[in-house]
């Protein structure tokens, strides 16, 4: 499936592509191959940024007078699919995706021309300060205080499974400013510096043996009051407009089929043809590509409706849903058709000496598939993406 292309569009596609074979290393490449996590190659990531960021391509989604490139709908679609295509890094984006729109939206000036353009030249790292024990999907119960001393607000507070917290310059945080009111409308937005004293990360190792989620402490952490983001209190309704936009960006049709094409590879080296198991497994690899085709489509009408305009609504809760349980199901089948050699893990000792069992292939393939059951819970569960679309679509 592919958009009827203008003549514009075709030459904006070829572009990207001699973009990509003129900047994208061998190293890049193999590092967005192997990549297990969300965003696991930090390094890679921020050095893929500056490329990006050199060309005027690291915010696509934002306007020109921000820094962003004022691409249109499609255009963002085709650069998105063409990077998917050949492995490139996914960059850090919390700062481009998430907190920047809030911060053009609803910041002032002087807060906008502090951080977004750091933020799209990659100088400033941003991680997540949302979720907190007994407060993941039912953010409004987040328990984490600011209270107003002049002007600074002292935080004191718990956030968990904050993504890459060891390497962020500075976290966006749902605070409790008013404990009194409804819990929706007692929330504030801020910005707070890693570096100031009273932080505290502590890794958290997930089961696929990676560093790359952790809790932040935040003990008397003195905030200045200029590091709100909006109005006091107001925080929920900057909350919801920044999920909607990473929402929506959860389809990863791109990804899921660079992952099914190389699952074919697997399967075919893999298993004899005479097998089977083999049927089952081109049978079920023939269902994923079904309803990766089916989002795809969904996700080009959408496209189309933002060529025009038109917000995507309650689609964002469905690319969540969709798109992450496809992956998952990759993840899975991948994970079967490696057989044995799906048990490696480079994090366990036998990497040390590059002692890896088994094909190339598959030495992440243990990783991604442990790595990629959380989709389903973050950003929202898919759970609540269902109740918002009862809700919003159904009238249930």
């Amino acid at each position: 499936m592919d958009l009827a292309l203008s003549p514009q569009d075709e030459a904006f596609r070829g572009e990207v592509r001699r973009f990509l074979d003129d900047n994208l290393s061998d190293d890049l490449r193999e590092a967005g191959r192997k990549t297990g996590g969300v965003f696991a190659d930090i390094a890679a990531g921020l050095r893929w940024h500056k490329v990006l960021a050199g060309r005027g391509w690291s915010a696509p989604t934002w306007p020109k007078e921000f820094g962003g490139t004022g691409w249109s709908a499609t255009q963002r679609y085709l650069f998105s699919r063409e990077c998917a295509a050949v492995d490139a890094p996914r960059i850090f984006s919390m700062g481009i995706r998430m907190v920047g729109p809030v911060i053009m939206k609803y910041g002032t000036p002087e807060q906008q021309a502090r951080y977004l353009p750091a933020i799209v030249s990659g100088d400033i790292v941003f991680c997540q300060g949302y979720s907190e024990p007994g407060s993941g999907s039912d953010l409004a119960s987040v328990r984490t205080k600011a209270v107003r001393d002049g002007d600074y607000y002292i935080v004191n507070g718990h956030k968990t499974w904050t993504t890459l917290a060891q390497h962020a310059d500075w976290i966006f945080c749902l605070v409790r400013t008013d404990a009194s009111a409804k819990p929706q409308s007692g929330i504030s937005f801020l910005l707070i510096d890693m570096k100031s004293p009273g932080v505290t990360v502590r890794p958290i190792i997930t089961i696929d043996g990676s560093h790359e989620v952790n809790d932040v402490f935040l003990e008397d952490v003195r905030v200045p009051v200029a590091n709100l983001i909006g109005e006091e209190n107001r925080g929920w309704t900057y909350a919801k407009f920044l999920l909607g936009n990473e929402r929506t960006s959860m389809a990863g049709i791109g990804r899921s089929t660079r992952y099914l094409d190389r699952l074919k590879q697997i399967v075919k080296a893999e298993i004899p043809d005479d097998d089977p198991a083999y049927i089952e497994f081109i049978r079920d690899i023939a269902r994923i590509e079904l309803d990766v085709l089916a989002l795809e489509a969904t996700e080009l009408r959408v496209v189309a409706q933002m060529a025009r305009g038109i917000d995507p609504g309650p689609a964002a809760s469905l690319f969540k849903i969709r798109g992450t349980e496809i992956f998952q199901n990759i993840t899975e089948l991948t994970h079967r058709a490696m057989g044995n050699y799906g048990l490696a893990i480079r994090e366990h000792p036998v990497s040390a000496n590059r002692f890896m069992p088994g094909p190339d292939y598959g030495h992440t393939a243990s990783e991604k598939y442990l790595n990629a059951r959380k989709l389903s819970i973050y950003g929202g569960s898919n759970e609540i993406q269902r109740n918002i679309i009862a809700k919003a679509v159904l009238g249930l």
